[in-house]
């Protein structure tokens, strides 16, 4: 296993659609590695595979509770709302409020291929839709209601606004 680089905010492949994943190769295994790896050293809660420069549908996230692998997720439901800050390690030191779905049902493959199905609500949630929006090319700055603020800011003179 390897820690990758994160891409950050303004790098193209971030904005690009991913590829499915077709069949498990030791590579692509490797990568979930990888990713998992990548995502608890940087301590956050998910890390989708554009983010380490990698175009396939795959996601991992780990909201406390162990690590849950994504293969060409798709959501198939949502339902009722939340609203809250919302950061992510390709826009490092920033945070902006953000609207999303409180439950979320997703349909993907596990690690081994197997179709899983898997429901969430709160952070879980909202970690489900960050990293499903990262494999479409869509980042959370996109949906950010006003600025994007410093992590940590407590007052005006540190807001970062991104326009």
């Amino acid at each position: 296993m390897a820690i990758r680089n994160i891409r950050e905010i303004g790098d193209p492949v971030l904005n690009k659609k991913c590829k499915e994943v077709k069949e498990m190769t030791e590579r692509t295994r490797e990568l979930i590695d990888d990713m998992l790896e990548t995502m608890y050293e940087a301590d956050g809660v998910g890390l989708a595979a554009p983010q380490v420069g990698i175009l396939k549908r795959i996601c991992v996230i780990d909201v406390g509770e162990g690590p849950i692998v994504f293969v060409n997720p798709k959501v198939v439901e949502t339902s009722g709302e939340q609203t809250g800050h919302e950061g992510c390690l390709s826009v490092p030191g920033k945070s902006g409020v953000v609207t999303r779905p409180n439950y979320v049902k997703v349909a993907a493959l596990d690690a081994e291929m197997n179709p899983v199905e898997m429901e969430g609500t709160e952070l879980l949630a909202r970690a489900m839709m960050h990293e499903i929006d990262h494999l479409d090319g869509h980042m959370y700055t996109e949906l950010v209601e006003g600025p994007l603020y410093e992590v940590g800011a407590e007052d005006e003179d540190e807001i970062y606004d991104d326009e």
